[in-house]
Order: structure tokens, then C-alpha cells, then sequence
């Protein structure tokens, strides 16, 4: 029976974890009490501020999707919008009007795949950012990944650091959580976006699809 590969360490019955990458957490003295809003689009955002500030549940949380709403509902935090499309650049769109008038900040990691900043500031947002993580590739994998398995990729980085530690083979299969995702893989990679944004989600279609 093929495999199927989840690129982070989340458990799932049937699921083998490859973790690729691993998150660093980066302390700052920033002052958030003069933020109206933050825009949350990762639970690592949270569980970086839960490290070194606990001022981020005292301000209105703007989540990327439900999965994110809820860790930070799960952490104390206030969730005052849920975003429906679960993608950086569509969430921008969505926040256009909802952020007028407002300071932002966009809690975020040191890389970042889409557009959201220069988005909102091209709708007069006033928008900061603050990094308060990276993600470290593993450079340490000694798991051979077997013919016609399934990976999953749940971000950017996660391609990033699966390909410096594999070639693809031809008779893998890859599922994407996103659009944004789905960018970064090269171009003979083949593979199937989840309807929605979220882990489980697409583990659901690996075990669905066929390609």
C-alpha cells in the first residue's frame, strides 16, 4: 500500500510525519498595546507571541481561517474576523474595509510567500509587521521515501526544506493545502490543492484522490 507523508509533526492515524522543518521562535520588546487589530495567518504567530508577550490577547485577532481562530480562542485571544478563503492575497482583499481607520500589525514568520502587506497598503492600511518566528530546515532526514507515495505539503517552507533533502520521484503524488503553497513547488510536480485550508482536510484527499 503507498504511503502517504505529512510534512510537520501533527498525528494522524495512517500518517507518517516527515518533519522537514522545525520552528524558531524570535523574542522582541515590541509594544503591542498600540495595535487596534493583528492579522494572524499562522498558530506559530500565537504560539511565538505566547513565548515572549501575553499583551496579543488583549488586542482583536483578524484569523486567516477557522483552524487558526480557534488556537487563538484556544490561547485567550479575541478573534474578530475569520477570513472564508484561507489564502494570504484573498484574506488581503477581505480585510480591505474591515481595517479602515485601524492600526495593524501583521504578526508573521521571516519569510513569507504572498502579498498581503502590499496589499493592504495599497488600500491605504496602516499596516506594521512583526517576526516572531523563522522556519530551520532539518537537514538530518535518513527516511527513504518509498515509490507512489503521497506528500503532503502544508506551506511554502515546507517545500523549501523537503526539496533540499529529496528529489522527486516521478511516482510520488503531492497534495497542497493552498494556493499560495502550490506556487512554490516546480513545475513537474503533480498534485491537488485541498478544497479547504487545513491539515485535515488534506489528508482527507489523499485519501480520495486518485491522479
Amino acid at each position: 500500500m503507498a504511503k502517504t507523508y505529512l510534512l510537520n509533526n501533527q498525528k494522524f492515524d495512517g500518517v507518517i510525519n516527515l518533519e522537514v522543518f522545525k520552528i524558531k521562535y524570535i523574542p522582541s520588546r515590541f509594544d503591542l498595546k498600540k495595535y487596534d487589530a493583528l492579522i494572524i495567518t499562522s498558530k506559530n504567530a500565537i504560539y511565538s507571541l505566547n513565548s515572549f508577550n501575553d499583551d496579543w490577547t488583549k488586542i482583536p485577532c483578524y484569523a486567516i481561517a477557522k483552524k487558526t481562530a480557534d488556537i487563538i480562542l484556544k490561547n485567550g485571544g479575541i478573534v474578530e474576523y475569520t477570513g472564508s478563503s484561507g489564502h494570504g492575497n484573498d484574506f488581503a482583499k477581505e480585510l480591505k474595509d474591515k481595517l479602515a481607520n485601524k492600526k495593524v500589525l501583521y504578526v508573521r514568520a521571516k519569510e513569507v510567500a504572498s502579498n498581503l502587506v502590499k496589499i493592504l497598503k495599497e488600500s491605504n492600511t496602516d499596516i506594521d509587521e512583526l517576526i516572531t518566528y523563522e522556519t530551520v530546515c532539518n537537514d538530518k532526514l535518513n527516511i527513504e521515501l518509498e515509490k507512489n507515495s503521497t506528500i503532503i505539503f502544508t506551506s511554502p517552507s515546507s517545500v523549501n526544506c523537503f526539496f533540499k533533502n529529496y528529489s522527486w520521484d516521478k511516482s510520488f503524488n503531492a497534495i497542497v493545502i493552498g494556493k499560495t503553497t502550490s506556487k512554490c513547488l516546480p513545475n513537474y510536480v503533480n498534485f491537488k490543492i485541498s478544497p479547504v485550508t487545513s491539515v485535515e482536510e488534506c489528508i482527507k484527499l489523499s485519501q480520495m484522490v486518485t491522479f
